[in-house]
């Protein structure tokens, strides 16, 4: 080569340049499916059994990791199959898990028989039809092992666990913990 010639580097075709765009956008989906089907997902509130805490078409982001290292706690907002209708995603506050004894006089939830603060709570507790949603409950109720019971905070309007029973833990597809839209419901669950 003569001193005064450069080696010119050659251009990559546009088949090489086709296949490393290709390459690249499957790595960020296959990334993005990661994370949704195992770290976050997000979910829209279906109905306004949680309001005030949680409104009517408010959407939130569940996290799935960490009932895989701990247990589910009383007071945890989960996102779970509908027991009835498995399709349907509810959005549920843990009221009472495995072994623990529910019972309700006078509008008020007893947890083991300790009556429970629940400022959070709109509307008053009372137990549905003891033969509601075709399940039999008779109170107190004890939380079979491996379930929870879950409860709506608008406890006059919701489908929950005095409807259907204690739920499996299986069923729950994470913990409820941010709001992100509308903007300004923004915040911390």
């Amino acid at each position: 080569m003569d001193s005064g010639q450069h080696a010119t580097r050659r251009q990559p075709g546009i088949l090489r340049r086709f296949l490393s765009f290709v390459i690249c956008i499957a790595v960020v989906l296959a990334a993005a499916w990661g994370i949704r089907t195992y770290v976050v997902e997000p979910f829209e509130v279906p109905s306004a059994s949680m309001e005030t805490t949680i409104m009517t078409g408010d959407r939130l982001f569940a996290e799935k990791v960490s009932y895989h290292f701990t247990d589910v706690q009383p007071g945890d907002i989960v996102v779970f199959s509908d027991p009835q209708v498995p399709s349907r995603v509810l959005v549920k506050r843990v009221i009472a898990t495995e072994g623990q004894t529910v019972s309700m006089s006078g509008g008020t939830l007893y947890i083991d028989g300790v009556a429970q603060s629940e400022p959070y709570v709109t509307g008053e507790t009372y137990p549905l039809s003891q033969t509601a949603g075709n399940v039999s409950i008779s109170y107190p109720y004890v939380v079979p092992e491996g379930e929870v019971w879950v409860m709506g905070d608008n406890r006059e309007n919701s489908s929950d666990s005095r409807y259907f029973g204690s739920i499996d833990e299986d069923t729950i597809f994470g913990k409820a913990i941010l709001t992100y839209w509308p903007l300004d419901r923004i915040g911390l669950l």
